[in-house]
């Protein structure tokens, strides 16, 4: 194996694995526990205005962002994808409770990570074995014009979302 073919089964995996945490949790929030219904109604407690929309909008990103990484289909906008709805969790549930996940509330460390991932996946581009490359526009998608998909979509989305749609309930004051 050359250190090309190492790199590339590298970002495969590395791909492949970001890809199938976003799937399985786009899935979850569908048919998962309490369905989409019960999902709109947990972003609806944490501010989340027409929470069913948010819902909907957050799982078929997570369910999109997946399929593209796994394919290594426009890498960056898959990336942007798991950079947008992760920066979304990271504030409207993680940033308050910690670093780490094990604390109540669940802390931030995961959902930085996965956005951190993101980020890189952008920048760096899927490798040679996805399509990108089959379609010969990983080159055009790659280094700076990724990392600014990724980062500027992601964070840029997020941040769009957030002033549109969150209103962070407030703490009872009659207590």
């Amino acid at each position: 194996m050359s250190d090309a073919d190492a790199i590339d089964l590298a970002l495969l995996i590395f791909r492949c694995g970001i890809g199938a945490v976003m799937l399985a949790h786009g899935i979850n929030h569908i048919i998962g526990g309490g369905k989409i219904a019960g999902t709109a109604g947990w972003f609806g407690s944490m501010g989340m205005k027409q929470p069913l929309m948010q819902a909907w909008l957050a799982s078929i990103t997570e369910i999109g962002a997946g399929l593209l990484l796994v394919l290594g289909l426009l890498t960056p906008f898959g990336a942007a994808g798991v950079v947008g709805v992760m920066a979304v969790a990271w504030v409207i549930n993680h940033r308050g409770n910690g670093f780490f996940i094990f604390r109540p509330g669940e802390g931030w460390e995961y959902v930085m990570s996965l956005l951190l991932c993101g980020i890189v996946l952008g920048a760096v581009g899927p490798g040679s074995w996805s399509l990108d490359e089959a379609f010969d526009i990983r080159d055009d998608l790659s280094g700076v014009t990724g990392l600014s998909i990724a980062a500027l979509a992601g964070l840029g989305g997020s941040a769009v979302l957030l002033a549109v749609f969150w209103r962070p309930p407030h703490a009872d004051q009659s207590a």
